[in-house]
């Protein structure tokens, strides 16, 4: 067999480390096996993966910080930006809290909070602030519901 070609090495490096690596590991007719089996990956490449430890193994999966719990009033609601898109958020008893996407669903303008409700400002429609059902439309389908959770005294995104 010839040795790999300049050419052939960056090829298969670009596969990517794992792939190029063992290719190039496979290339070298005398490299002892690190265990002694030819099947073993050598140790640098079968290391688990980086932990949260902060992340209990129960506890939902949380993403970014949304409000204080306090800045939501009890039996009331706020507007606010969710992963950069409008949202609405309401605590319809003391630490429930729930969260909706802000576009109306009948012709996606911005609804805005309104205590125990949420009104969208271009066609009249609102919505019920604890389960973003409608109550008067036009609109005929709820808002859609977007996962939070309440960490502490913060709101919070979860999955």
């Amino acid at each position: 067999m010839t040795d790999p070609t300049r050419r052939t090495i960056l090829t298969l490096g670009s596969a990517g480390a794992i792939g190029g690596a063992l290719a190039l590991a496979g290339c070298a007719a005398d490299a002892p096996s690190p265990s002694g089996s030819a099947t073993d990956a050598p140790p640098s490449l079968v290391e688990d993966p980086p932990t949260d430890a902060t992340a209990a193994p129960d506890a939902p999966a949380v993403g970014g910080d949304i409000a204080a719990l306090a800045d939501v009033p009890v039996g009331g609601s706020i507007d606010t930006k969710i992963d950069g898109a409008p949202a609405l958020l309401a605590q319809p008893t003391a630490g429930q809290v729930v969260a909706f996407s802000a576009i109306c669903t009948h012709q996606q303008c911005v609804v805005a909070a309104a205590g125990a409700e949420f009104h969208c400002p271009c066609h009249g429609s609102m919505f019920d602030a604890a389960t973003g059902d409608v109550i008067q439309g036009p609109a005929l389908e709820p808002l859609s519901p977007i996962a939070v959770a309440v960490s502490g005294d913060r709101i919070v995104a979860a999955s």
